[in-house]
């Protein structure tokens, strides 16, 4: 029987979400992908639960993760409960989220009425083998539906229990700030917004998001920092054949995006950091971000990326050549 690391609390960081006082760990694990159906279980099981020994308490999912059959992610995240991991539930925070493609007909489609995102979450609910989590989010804005309904729906969610927090996702400035207001009027405990964010997206900053989360106090949590692996080190010499470009049939990376990469790497480097270091730092190094979602498809993945949280300041110099870099 799995028995958790007795100090998976010394040393990761945990900061409150918004201005509500949940906390949640700097990093965080994302079940998107390496955690489905053809993916190995053994495997899967070993990096949650190293990730839980090392501090690692949010574990991130959603209804269509898992290739390739949709909600087979969170299939599996529920054997890693069954299998000793549910000892911990009280420390542990599940999020999983509803919008996307889901099932045949127009109830299923991609949207956020109030018939899709409560049946889907009493689906992922089973699936997971639990009675809530502990963030549900709504997954894409949906321009067909009014906000208010999909307001509605997270209020009535909370309300059930099924839920004890709320967010959303891919929400951009207006309607983020739209829906801030409707579900602080309704008095639901709304405290996050998940949004693609790294050194080479920097859409959040130039769309005025990350300045909405800022002024309403509702926290962050950045996917893809490492922007699907292209800030690792794994593309500084060629693609690799097991790499994401390279199972797409790519062999090759832009020269030009090759030649930043390279020097954001050296900037890395003078700051004793690998590059994938560097930028899950950069993504953490003010107090608007809450936490950065990271994937993995192996446990030295895992410890690599925690070591990032060892230099999360960097000088004005460095921030300056960055955005130079990253064109910003």
């Amino acid at each position: 029987m799995y028995k958790a690391d007795p100090n998976r609390y010394s040393t990761m960081p945990y900061v409150k979400c918004g201005d509500s006082g949940f906390k949640l760990p700097k990093i965080s694990l994302g079940l998107w992908h390496n955690f489905g159906y053809a993916d190995n279980f053994a495997n899967i099981e070993k990096m949650c639960r190293f990730a839980f020994d090392n501090g690692i308490i949010y574990f991130d999912i959603a209804n269509n993760y898992g290739y390739p059959y949709i909600g087979s992610a969170e299939e599996n995240f529920g054997r890693v409960l069954k299998n000793g991991l549910a000892a911990y539930r009280d420390e542990i925070c599940i999020a999983t989220k509803a919008g996307f493609e889901m099932w045949e007909g127009p109830y299923g489609a991609r949207h956020g009425s109030r018939k899709y995102l409560i049946a889907s979450l009493d689906q992922s609910l089973k699936r997971i083998g639990t009675d809530y989590v502990d963030i549900f989010y709504h997954h894409i804005y949906d321009p067909t539906t009014p906000l208010m309904e999909t307001a509605l729906a997270l209020e009535q969610i909370v309300r059930s229990g099924k839920a004890l927090y709320v967010g959303i996702s891919n929400y951009q400035a207006p309607e983020f700030d739209q829906m801030t207001k409707l579900l602080k009027e309704l008095k639901v405990p709304f405290i996050i917004n998940q949004l693609r964010y790294s050194m080479l997206d920097r859409t959040i900053e130039k769309r005025g998001t990350k300045d909405v989360a800022e002024k309403e106090k509702i926290g962050i949590a950045a996917f893809c920092p490492l922007e699907q692996g292209l800030l690792t080190s794994r593309y500084l010499n060629d693609v690799p054949k097991d790499s994401r470009l390279g199972k797409r049939g790519e062999k090759s990376i832009d020269p030009a995006l090759l030649e930043k990469l390279k020097k954001l790497n050296d900037i890395a480097a003078q700051r004793g950091q690998t590059l994938s270091q560097m930028a899950l730092s950069w993504i953490l190094r003010d107090d608007i971000t809450t936490t950065a979602l990271i994937g993995a498809s192996r446990v030295e993945q895992i410890s690599e990326n925690l070591k990032a949280l060892e230099n999360t300041k960097f000088t004005k110099e460095e921030l300056d050549l960055i955005d130079s870099l990253t064109n910003y």
